[in-house]
């Protein structure tokens, strides 16, 4: 059975009354750590991932139902866990009342305190430079460098142009160039 007849298949099921339990703790175990990694790119915190993953999770299981299936399951989940992402930590820099920008530099800075974080010194200093690009960029840096996604389905994820995407992507490597070497 091919992955696109497999994925038809796991969407049939999840839309199904009686098979829906079964296939969401089979989607859940499919696409889990995936999903975690990438949101952790995001809100950078072990809890908050966590969190993010379960509403995540949450919002895929009240929304199976509404997925047309004109983009793959992953890009649609994906695209899920990115905004709730964003939403989290917008959520969370109004709540602490400082900007983005700030809030994320706060977390990344407290990130060799964190016992859930394995990075070295360069790792640090990597996000210290992917916080200081624009948020868009922020995400197709970690989407193409970090997950090594095509630009194809980044633009179904991001609803963006290919073309757009790769300019994003150009101009983020450069400032974090630049960053690096400067620091």
């Amino acid at each position: 059975m091919s992955s696109v007849d497999s994925e038809k298949l796991l969407v049939a099921q999840l839309k199904n009354k009686r098979t829906q339990e079964l296939a969401f703790r089979k989607l859940m175990s499919l696409y889990k750590e995936r999903l975690y990694w990438h949101i952790r790119k995001i809100v950078y915190v072990h809890a908050d991932a966590d969190d993010v993953l379960q509403n995540t999770f949450i919002k895929v299981f009240k929304n199976i139902h509404s997925f047309k299936e004109d983009s793959k399951l992953y890009s649609w989940m994906y695209r899920i866990a990115t905004n709730e992402s964003i939403t989290f930590i917008n959520k969370k820099a109004a709540k602490h009342h400082v900007d983005l920008t700030e809030l994320q530099l706060n977390t990344v800075n407290s990130l060799n305190t964190d016992l859930d974080y394995s990075g070295d010194e360069i790792q640090l200093l990597l996000q210290k430079a992917i916080i200081t690009l624009p948020h868009k960029q922020q995400l197709v840096f970690n989407m193409k460098y970090f997950d090594e996604m095509k630009y194809s389905d980044m633009s179904e994820i991001l609803g963006t142009s290919v073309g757009a995407l790769k300019a994003s992507y150009f101009h983020a490597v450069k400032k974090i160039e630049e960053f690096l070497k400067t620091h």
